[in-house]
């Protein structure tokens, strides 16, 4: 039976009880239903703010957020330690491995994969090394800070579509690759 007050209908049309018991529900006929519908407000008795922190936090479903790269305002937000792992994973990583020591090996030309000496350059790799002015006992993290500051300075989009910077960061792209082909044979 409905749960309108007086009425004798069938009732086959659910509603929410209300905010707090949003799963449980009273039961209407269709006419019923329909009016209940029209009056109930699921944000009555909260104020403006309590309304926004809500959309807000459905927006991200219900997950906590911060600004991309504000690390320090993460940590103390959400009251965990601020110290920061291996390539800034975050908390936890502390005691990640690297059994092939890929991220803490330094090789060069000179010891390239843990090979005899590379004793002659060809000219592609020298002009590589010219064109990003590193010498021949560079190291790949050393390469890769160069790279890095390099692409910074004649990206495109930093230089506004400029045709000889464009060139530049097309030379340094191929540069890079040949060198670190040369440090990092497969």
């Amino acid at each position: 039976m409905c749960d309108w007050p007086g009425c004798k209908s069938e009732a086959e049309h659910r509603a929410p009880r209300s905010r707090e018991y949003i799963r449980e529900y009273r039961w209407f006929c269709l006419e019923h239903v329909r009016i209940y519908n029209r009056s109930w407000n699921y944000y009555e008795g909260m104020s403006d703010e309590q309304v926004d922190r809500l959309v807000r936090s459905d927006t991200t479903w219900n997950r906590p957020t911060w600004p991309l790269g504000d690390r320090r305002n993460r940590a103390s937000q959400y009251d965990f330690d601020a110290s920061f792992g291996p390539g800034d994973f975050g908390p936890g990583f502390e005691n990640l491995d690297d059994p092939f020591g890929f991220f803490t090996a330094e090789t060069s030309f000179k010891h390239a994969a843990n090979t005899a000496p590379k004793t002659s350059l060809s000219a592609a790799e020298r002009a590589a090394l010219a064109t990003l002015d590193l010498d021949v006992s560079v190291t790949v993290i050393e390469l890769k800070a160069r790279y890095k500051l390099l692409v910074k300075r004649y990206h495109p989009d930093v230089t506004g579509g400029d045709k000889k910077s464009e060139e530049r960061f097309k030379q340094i792209n191929e540069a890079y690759e040949t060198i670190m082909n040369c440090l990092l044979p497969e």
